[in-house]
């Protein structure tokens, strides 16, 4: 990204921050107009799309239906013999008797065989700015096209997709799309990467490992928002054709992630450090709940990890918390929480620390950790200024970490 700025087309600045106003619903805003930013609708993938959603060509006919398309094997199992099967691609390990599906509800023993029902069968597919993934560090401006499926390896109580995330691939409306015309469909709508995001990538990791290699035969971004949930082995294949992955660490309680989440937080942490080893850009999310894992000396702890384990150029987002799923009655985060997590993020040494879902916030930017000047400005998902040239900051020429070209 050269040196440069875009403007906001003339728009008043109460109109410009009503149109990027980020909900905490997961509702997908209306952009329209403004650079870089796609038309974006609310969703609900348990009704059929009317065939205007989104911006995004339907696929094939445009139609969608209930239900599985394309069963496929896994690789990622072992037999127990009788016709039992041990999964191998999470942690959880679920041993399946024939007939059996896992708690992530698309693993499925077929008579001694494991089965992924989420192959060929998104539920979600949408073209985002890439600063919704939410990607900071990833080429500024850009779009990507999202692509996620019914179906997740954890149980989140604040879930933001519980819709399509938490129910079997029969209970939402998806379409008949694989790999190969994932690719096609971001290569005529000009993005400049695929995201496997929204959902959770790693119960569908055969279908985005399927998709990943076309999309960087085609010269395509890869791009994964993922918790982590995942083996080594899966983890590290996939990862061998991903660029950039946004991990949630949702917590430094392994008590939180056990009572909220329904996993560990042990898994979570081997993940990133994995990511990392394998040369993925690398940014991480920690949605900051109140009462439940906003205690300063818990977020003092992770960012202390951060540091040590993983060094201080990871971009760290800290997102505000909205009531909803099961923890409804729960107040949303205030921002004075966000700012004091901030805070202790950049005082244990962490370079680039960023406040999402409060949009206006002088935490949405990036600044040079050098010079302390802004070197990309953003309101909501959309970049209004960018002072970069060649990666490095276009006021003194420190580098900055990232993806840029």
């Amino acid at each position: 990204m050269e040196h440069g700025q875009t403007s906001t087309g003339g728009l008043s600045r109460r109109r410009f921050l009503k149109l990027c106003a980020v909900g905490g619903c997961g509702l997908y805003l209306a952009l329209a107009g403004l650079p870089g930013c796609a038309l974006l609708r609310e969703r609900d993938s348990r009704r059929p799309p009317d065939g205007n959603q989104g911006v995004v060509p339907e696929p094939g006919d445009g139609t969608a239906a209930k239900g599985f398309v394309r069963p496929e094997a896994s690789p990622w199992y072992v037999a127990l013999g009788q016709d039992r099967v041990e999964c191998q691609l999470c942690p959880r390990r679920c041993r399946l008797a024939s007939g059996e599906r896992a708690p992530c509800r698309v693993r499925e023993n077929r008579a001694g065989t494991l089965y992924t029902l989420a192959y060929g069968n998104p539920a979600l597919v949408q073209e985002d700015p890439v600063e919704r993934m939410p990607f900071f560090h990833v080429v500024p401006g850009s779009r990507a096209l999202a692509v996620s499926t019914a179906g997740c390896n954890l149980a989140c109580e604040f879930c933001e997709v519980w819709d399509m995330a938490l129910v079997a691939p029969e209970d939402v409306y998806a379409y008949d799309m694989p790999p190969e015309r994932v690719v096609s469909q971001a290569e005529a709508s000009r993005v400049r990467s695929v995201s496997y995001a929204f959902g959770e990538p790693a119960v569908f990791q055969e279908y985005a490992w399927a998709t990943a290699k076309l999309a960087r035969e085609a010269g395509l971004l890869n791009l994964l928002h993922t918790a982590g949930y995942i083996e080594p082995e899966p983890l590290t294949q996939l990862a061998e054709l991903v660029d950039g992955a946004n991990v949630d660490l949702k917590s430094f309680d392994p008590d939180f992630y056990r009572q909220v989440v329904g996993g560990e937080l042990e898994p979570v942490l081997r993940t990133l450090k994995l990511l990392q080893q394998a040369g993925v850009h690398l940014e991480i999310t920690n949605i900051v709940i109140p009462t439940l894992n906003d205690a300063p000396e818990l977020i003092r702890e992770m960012c202390s990890w951060i540091v040590a384990e993983l060094g201080n150029d990871v971009p760290l987002h800290f997102a505000r918390f909205y009531p909803l799923y099961r923890l409804s009655a729960l107040p949303r985060t205030p921002v004075s929480s966000l700012d004091a997590a901030r805070e202790q993020a950049l005082a244990a040494g962490l370079n680039y620390v960023y406040v999402a879902k409060v949009t206006g916030h002088d935490g949405e930017n990036t600044f040079c950790p050098n010079c302390g000047r802004t070197v990309i400005k953003r309101v909501g998902f959309v970049v209004a200024e960018v002072h970069m040239l060649d990666g490095a900051c276009g006021h003194c020429g420190t580098a900055i970490p990232g993806i840029w070209k």
